[in-house]
């Protein structure tokens, strides 16, 4: 799954750091996430969308090999 957390991120100033201390995860769990190599809980993705400030369709990029 794609997703644009290194985007809204650099859009709003954040460190990986300080992104991670919002959502109360490792600045690792963001590095993952930008790299595509880690697949987000529901509560992790509503609350990076919370702090994007956006839907949770306009952080991740669902594609045809996502489906079930």
């Amino acid at each position: 799954m794609d997703n644009r957390i290194r985007e809204l991120r650099n859009e709003r100033g954040l460190t990986q750091q300080r992104l991670a201390e919002l959502v109360n995860v490792s600045s690792r769990t963001i590095i993952s996430l930008e790299k595509g190599q880690y697949n987000p809980s529901v509560l992790l993705a509503y609350k990076l969308a919370f702090i994007f400030e956006c839907a949770i369709e306009q952080v991740f990029v669902f594609s045809e090999e996502d489906k079930p």
